[in-house]
């Protein structure tokens, strides 16, 4: 599989499929490329907020691709006119051959988008099995069932947000990888603002000393093959 960091929270990986995670490209300052250079064949949006909804919207009008999220923003995108496929917690799609399991996140979700903003329901992340599973943590504090998570689940790599304030920072984040237990992980959701500034090689050292996964550091736009 090829996992490409667009930044933020916004991952492509390619294998059966090419899917599409948290596409916030459009406004954002350290986005690589733009929604007008991706063609998905599935985007999967962990919850409301505007820089993880971001482009799906536009992205799935231009190519039909459907929009996988919690019931309350699949409904969202329903209204506009957008392909969507609704999921909750604990759920699992298939499309093609390639499974997308709803994990629980302890996050909010209104849809900022809107304005007032809408009801998003739970926030979530998914566990994505193209032949690798991949866990994308979404918007997340640490939490225990992210054990459960390593054991139900077992995904093989883990794409973890670091950078404090909104989610998780590097050390609450590394102990989430010991519980998890990926051969492989990628730091996400940091440094694209002030706000977030983090050390991913701070990230990188705690994991080192809690468990034997291996961290990968990319920069915006750089792809990793597993």
């Amino acid at each position: 599989m090829k996992i490409t960091w667009l930044s933020h929270s916004c991952f492509e990986l390619v294998e059966t499929m090419r899917v599409l995670i948290d596409p916030y490209l459009r406004g954002n300052p350290a986005a690589p490329a733009s929604p007008e250079e991706l063609d998905p064949d599935a985007i999967a949006v962990t919850h409301g907020h505007a820089d993880h909804l971001g482009d799906a919207e536009e992205i799935a009008r231009r190519t039909g691709s459907p929009v996988l999220a919690v019931s309350e923003v699949a409904r969202f995108l329903d209204r506009r006119g957008v392909r969507s496929e609704g999921m909750n917690i604990g759920g699992t799609l298939r499309i093609a051959d390639v499974s997308f399991t709803m994990t629980r996140a302890v996050h909010s979700s209104g849809i900022t988008v809107t304005d007032p903003p809408a009801c998003g329901g739970e926030a979530a992340g998914f566990v994505i099995d193209d032949g690798v599973r991949v866990y994308h943590a979404g918007d997340t504090a640490l939490f225990g069932d992210m054990r459960l998570i390593g054991d139900l689940l077992r995904p093989e790599v883990a794409l973890l947000p670091i950078g404090g304030r909104y989610t998780m920072g590097p050390r609450e984040a590394a102990i989430a990888a010991s519980w998890i237990r990926p051969h492989l992980v990628i730091p996400m959701h940091y440094n694209t603002w002030p706000r977030i500034s983090q050390d991913p090689a701070e990230f990188r050292d705690l994991v080192e000393t809690l468990c034997d996964s291996e961290v990968v550091i990319v920069e915006a736009g750089d792809c990793v093959e597993c």
